[in-house]
């Protein structure tokens, strides 16, 4: 209003912007109404290209994080920041609201000091709905374990939550980790302590003593004691296990949900007002070393016999003997040694082969098992052309023959068969009876 005004009293662009403190190019963009007093120019929206694509992926899953979203747009080319993309979420208010899930009002909370290298928090996360290919039935197991003090974890899939495969998931777990911290914390898992008392089981007394630290117990209905471990399940199930595809393998699983963790090193922490990430704390927790081979549990699974003669373990095959195919076998492997063993259900062994590194992919094959299949093979193969279909081929005489055997064998065996109904013999009585005269008519004689 005051750049038209003087210009209306007869100064120049020049004199305005010196009395206004502005630029000539400012002053003269507002007098030839090329800028509006009170709104400013803004550049195009960097999420707009975006916001369908955001809008459906929200309408088809409401309670997508996120986070996870933004990994997908940073894919598909969007260059923004991720506080950028959240307030452009909220702008254009792309997720549709969820009543059941409105957040409700806070309760307060105890600050748990978590020294370095003091504590690891282990917690089972079940998988719902895993792909059929994997064969493990309606849920996925994902062992997640989590540094106390930097927040790091890291995560191994399992067959399923027995005490072996536990034990096998943990040892993978602390070696992912870079060793073990001096005390293990879990929830009232049956495989670790018996849940009525959480007393620790005899059986993970020595896998805790053959590694070397403590287990501490979380008391009953106390979820928040461990919730670093719970954070990081919520984090896997949310960035990694909602987006898994169907044909996606178990090794391939284990690789994603391995560099989600990796990349989520990288989150940034303030410690004493300094800015550090999970990673640089991570690195300097002083974490105890671990055994060379893990605890010797022994792991037994039930396995189907292919076709080939071949049982799949650990990604990779084993051969047994032929004759086999479509048989249930049982794989035991004990933890940390070289070989396994398959075995029959009723416990007689079959096979035993030199254990391939864990998702090698490898066909492990005995010698003789492939000579015995071989022959076999040979033995069955038949260069004949096959039987014709569309011929007439009536019952032998030997059939005919045989036929009339059972025959004779149902009917002496059938008392109903048995009875002959022959009505000339009661023709004959009742002649007899019409020829022989009443006692009344031998009277009147």
């Amino acid at each position: 209003m005051d750049a038209h005004a003087l210009r209306r009293q007869g100064w120049t662009i020049s004199a305005i912007a010196r009395h206004l403190g502005r630029d000539r190019k400012t002053i003269r963009a507002y007098l030839n109404g090329e800028h509006v007093p009170g709104q400013r120019r803004q550049s195009p929206d960097a999420f707009v290209p975006f916001l369908e694509y955001c809008r459906q992926r929200l309408a088809d899953d409401p309670h997508l994080w996120a986070s996870t979203l933004f990994d997908e747009v940073r894919g598909l080319g969007y260059e923004g920041g991720y506080s950028t993309f959240t307030r452009a979420l909220r702008r254009y208010q792309v997720r549709p609201h969820c009543e059941p899930c409105h957040a409700a009002t806070g309760r307060n909370v105890a600050v748990i000091a978590h020294p370095p290298g003091e504590e690891i928090q282990f917690d089972w996360l079940e998988l719902p709905d895993p792909p059929e290919g994997w064969g493990v039935g309606e849920h996925a197991h994902l062992l997640v374990g989590a540094l106390a003090h930097s927040g790091r974890w890291r995560a191994v899939l399992a067959e399923s939550e027995d005490f072996p495969h536990l034990v096998q998931a943990l040892d993978q777990v602390v070696r992912r980790l870079g060793g073990t911290a001096r005390r293990w914390r879990f929830d009232r898992m049956a495989t670790v302590c018996y849940p009525s008392s959480g007393q620790v089981t005899a059986a993970f007394a020595a896998v805790a003593k053959y590694y070397g630290v403590g287990v501490d117990i979380c008391p009953p209905r106390r979820g928040n004691r461990k919730g670093v471990v719970e954070k990081a399940n919520h984090s896997a199930a949310q960035r990694w296990w909602r987006t898994v595809p169907d044909a996606l393998s178990v090794l391939q699983a284990q690789s994603g949900i391995d560099k989600l963790a990796v990349r989520m090193d990288d989150r940034r922490r303030s410690l004493d007002g300094l800015k550090v990430t999970v990673g640089e704390l991570a690195a300097a927790e002083p974490l105890l070393d671990i055994p060379v081979r893990p605890f010797p549990a022994e792991l037994e699974v039930e396995r189907t016999v292919s076709p080939q003669c071949l049982v799949s373990f650990d990604g990779n095959l084993y051969s047994v003997p032929p004759g086999l195919a479509g048989a249930q076998v049982r794989v035991r492997h004990r933890l940390g040694e070289d070989h396994l063993d398959i075995a029959t259900t009723g416990r007689a062994v079959i096979a035993r082969h030199r254990r391939a590194p864990r998702g090698a992919g490898q066909t492990v094959r005995d010698a003789g098992h492939v000579i015995a299949l071989e022959r076999e093979v040979l033995a069955a193969f038949s260069d004949r052309a096959p039987c014709k279909n569309k011929v007439r081929r009536p019952p032998s005489e030997a059939a005919l023959a045989e036929a009339e055997r059972l025959r004779g064998q149902h009917a002496a065996g059938d008392p109903a068969e048995r009875v002959v109904i022959d009505l000339s013999h009661y023709a004959a009585v009742a002649d007899r009876l019409r020829s022989v005269p009443s006692p009344k008519e031998e009277n009147t004689e």
